[in-house]
């Protein structure tokens, strides 16, 4: 049986295929229906492009046309009802005469926030709210984050032995997971907007900190270097992805290099606040153990993926995290690497 959780279920798959390509802007599928027979389908592409409720009307065959005034367009979150990059998506539904929205859930954003949806109905126009709602929050989880608690989303990511060990007691590299595994990592950084590591990261490990191992786009590299104290030949200092140096020295922009100042008391919510106000809605955090647990101890995260090799014991080596009520929501096995998600019961979103 047809029903509109099946329809909603498609907007989610539609809005998936903008992951890594929309931000700010959050992911949105649209399905235009007409007597249980889809007629037209989008997506939000690209950020600055058209969003899913104009692709959807303009993926209906010219044969169709005629049945959009009949018609139901379900999408994942509420229409916009304003003008920023493209003019507002409730004005067009209006417009186009369709009589009923199905829509997964409210939009969080102050300039929506529930102004959309307050348009149609004044038009006329059936609305329905709350199909499939947790799914479609759990897809934009990143977006109502920042728009909720003025912070971006939070990643904790690491890699550790099966005797809970991330490196070396001297910081020299180990390599720890698995080339598959090491692709999604990649994989990942490519969904976030900024990928953050500590001063000792980035001076014994020198990564590069790109989606060099999957197609997509770099994430903006975060640094925490105080006393500035890293040399330029660092990778992460190429120029080749925007990066950020966090650092109470000073504050300046040279190219694609920004130097963020801040104060040396408790630098983890200076940082966020820092990313909010670059409109930067989400950061997985890749180390080092000092780093990691700062986020810990502050209570600032969302999400926590911590592989493990099973096979990898390390001798005298650095501690990793230590996770504190975190609440264990999947766990796959890649080869001798088993990566356990876990989320943060006390941030808002992660439930």
């Amino acid at each position: 049986m047809i029903t509109d959780q099946t329809y909603m279920q498609r907007c989610l798959e539609l809005a998936k295929l903008g992951a890594g390509n929309v931000a700010p802007n959050p992911m949105v599928g649209a399905v235009l229906v007409y007597e249980e027979r889809i007629i037209g389908e989008g997506y939000h592409k690209k950020y600055g492009e058209a969003h899913a409720e104009v692709n959807c009307i303009n993926n209906v065959n010219q044969a169709d046309i005629h049945l959009i005034e009949k018609s139901t367009l379900y999408v994942s979150l509420e229409p916009c009802a304003h003008y920023g990059k493209t003019p507002p998506c409730s004005e067009l539904i209006i417009v186009k005469k369709i009589p009923k929205v199905i829509v997964g859930c409210r939009d969080n954003y102050e300039e929506v926030a529930g102004k959309g949806i307050e348009n149609l109905k004044a038009a006329g126009v059936n609305v329905t709210v709350g199909i499939l709602e947790k799914e479609c929050l759990e897809l934009n989880k990143r977006f109502f984050t920042f728009h909720e608690q003025q912070r971006p989303y939070i990643i904790l990511k690491w890699a550790q032995s099966n005797n809970h060990k991330i490196a070396n007691a001297d910081h020299s590299r180990v390599l720890i997971s698995n080339e598959e595994t090491n692709r999604l990592s990649h994989r990942w950084r490519s969904e976030e907007a900024a990928i953050l590591i500590g001063t000792n990261t980035a001076l014994h490990d020198n990564p590069s900190l790109t989606t060099r191992l999957w197609p997509g786009n770099n994430p903006v590299r975060l640094v925490i270097d105080m006393d500035l104290k890293l040399p330029p030949s660092l990778v992460v200092f190429d120029q080749e992805a925007k990066t950020i140096v966090f650092n109470e020295i000073k504050q300046e922009q040279n190219e694609n290099i920004t130097f963020c100042k801040l104060n040396s008391d408790n630098i983890v919510p200076q940082i966020l606040k820092a990313l909010y106000e670059s409109k930067i809605q989400s950061v997985i955090i890749e180390g080092g153990a000092k780093t990691l647990q700062s986020f810990i101890d502050n209570n600032l995260w969302d999400e926590a993926r911590v592989i493990t090799n099973s096979k990898l014991e390390i001798d005298n080596g650095i501690n990793a995290p230590d996770l504190k009520g975190e609440q264990l929501s999947f766990e796959e096995k890649i080869q001798n690497d088993t990566i356990k998600y876990y989320i943060n019961p006390k941030s808002k979103m992660s439930k």
